[in-house]
């Protein structure tokens, strides 16, 4: 929802960022990647040693990286396949090290229950499929937009959930993957869903490559 409705708001922080950037040489794949190895070393750093606000805060400074190298391609004429490419990929490897990072913590510091952790491993593989099933979609040349837990949210209650925890808040962790895992779950069938409806959705296919085609 929040990749949709959110981008104006953050615009008016995110462009003169983005402009300073171009103006000293940075181009948005060096952002991309710059933003995704931090990303990465805040979470496997902090979050297992116990250092939860602070990880939070920072990982959220680290995740708006995400809206500047879009910002500055654009600003640029436009980015490239590969640069989309390249940005996807990296947000797959940030969600899935911190939300390994936080369940290595509910597992070895916070000895969480089973349902717990099931909840948060839940959390990684459906947000993966997420993103998965509107890439495939959109390959399908589906249109593929919205869907109730996009990464926005998910980064929002993950690192909300760690944040509220470092500085005591009971059960706000907790509450943030239950949220997470159900909903998450919830968008890839909504997204599934959307794909069913499109009118694209019951187009034939090619067999693949040395299938036997029943349909000569």
């Amino acid at each position: 929802m929040l990749s949709v409705h959110g981008r104006k708001p953050a615009a008016v922080v995110v462009e003169p960022v983005a402009r300073g950037l171009i103006k000293v040489g940075f181009s948005p794949n060096a952002v991309t990647l710059i933003g995704t190895v931090a990303t990465i070393a805040v979470a496997v750093v902090l979050i297992p040693t116990g250092h939860l606000f602070a990880a939070a805060v920072l990982s959220g400074v680290f995740a708006a990286f995400d809206m500047v190298d879009g910002t500055m391609a654009r600003m640029r004429g436009g980015g490239t396949k590969f640069g989309a490419t390249l940005d996807a990929t990296c947000d797959r490897i940030t969600d899935g090290a911190l939300f390994a990072a936080i369940t290595w913590w509910l597992v070895y510091s916070m000895n969480a229950s089973q349902a717990l952790v099931a909840a948060s491993l839940s959390v990684i593989v459906s947000s993966q499929i997420i993103s998965y099933v509107k890439a495939r979609g959109e390959a399908s040349g589906f249109k593929m937009v919205g869907g109730l837990i996009e990464r926005p949210e998910r980064l929002i209650l993950g690192l909300g959930g760690i944040g509220l925890a470092g500085v005591g808040v009971p059960y706000a962790l907790e509450v943030c993957l239950w949220v997470l895992a159900v909903g998450s779950v919830f968008t890839v069938g909504q997204r599934l869903y959307m794909a069913s409806q499109a009118p694209e959705g019951q187009q034939k296919i090619a067999a693949p490559a040395g299938a036997k085609d029943f349909s000569e």
